[in-house]
């Protein structure tokens, strides 16, 4: 079966997502990060496809999904997507975030654990020794210096589908929120990822990140920056695939 283009409502909430039917036995949700949608995704999606099924979302007001007709923190948007994947999924699911995805996918896997079989953190934010909107303004553009048309385009693409004051607000809900206390009472395995020359996501950031993660570990993605998924499928897609397949511990 080929991928579908799917809709779910949960109160005054509407998700675009896709449905990329695999093997049974594993599901992967996929969410993205501020300003990007579930597009980004669409390489790595098709490689995890040939081992489970996958659910990339549209976050509400990104992407292909409209805003809610009130604001969403951190938290109400992780309750919005733990109950996607209680009413979609078949059983507990390999869950991945991206930059601001990260934030959503550790609320969910810390409030409802029965629905994450294992959890992965690409790209953490927001790093809490520079938790100023400007300062990361300033990182993602150094972070883009250098990158690729691919990169480049589709981040612009991404960008004109949301209104400024939803991005402004979600960006608002961000530097709110605090990972740093989120990650102690995660129960899941996880993996956190950080591309190799991630200006927004420092090293020792992301390496405290792990260490807070009860059965958390670190890796690197050789070459790459904040936005390590867009450009290629791998080598995250094999990383992610790795860390999903590993035997569960008795």
């Amino acid at each position: 079966m080929e991928s579908r283009d799917l809709s779910y409502r949960r109160g005054e909430v509407e998700m675009a997502y896709t449905e990329s039917p695999g093997p049974a036995g594993r599901a992967f949700v996929l969410v993205h990060g501020i300003g990007m949608g579930r597009v980004v995704f669409a390489g790595v999606g098709d490689v995890l496809a040939e081992r489970g099924r996958v659910l990339a979302l549209d976050l509400p007001g990104f992407g292909d999904s409209p805003e809610p007709g009130s604001a969403h923190s951190i938290e109400l948007t992780a309750e919005v997507v733990a109950g996607f994947i209680a009413e979609t999924a078949s059983g507990p699911v390999v869950l991945v975030g991206h930059s601001m995805g990260t934030q959503i996918v550790a609320e969910v896997a810390r409030r409802r654990p029965e629905l994450v079989e294992r959890l992965v953190l690409i790209a953490p934010t927001v790093n809490r020794h520079e938790r100023r909107a400007i300062l990361q303004a300033l990182r993602m553009l150094q972070d883009l210096t250098g990158e690729g048309p691919k990169v480049l385009l589709l981040g612009l693409w991404e960008y004109a589908k949301t209104s400024p004051a939803w991005f402004l607000r979600k960006l608002r809900y961000m530097l709110d929120h605090r990972l740093e206390r989120v990650c102690p009472e995660i129960e899941a395995p996880a993996l956190v990822l950080r591309g190799e020359t991630d200006r927004v996501c420092p090293r020792d950031w992301v390496a405290e990140v792990a260490r807070l993660l009860p059965r958390g570990e670190m890796a690197e993605i050789p070459g790459r920056g904040h936005e390590a998924i867009i450009k290629s499928a791998e080598p995250v897609a094999s990383m992610i695939l790795d860390f999903a397949e590993r035997p569960r511990r008795a």
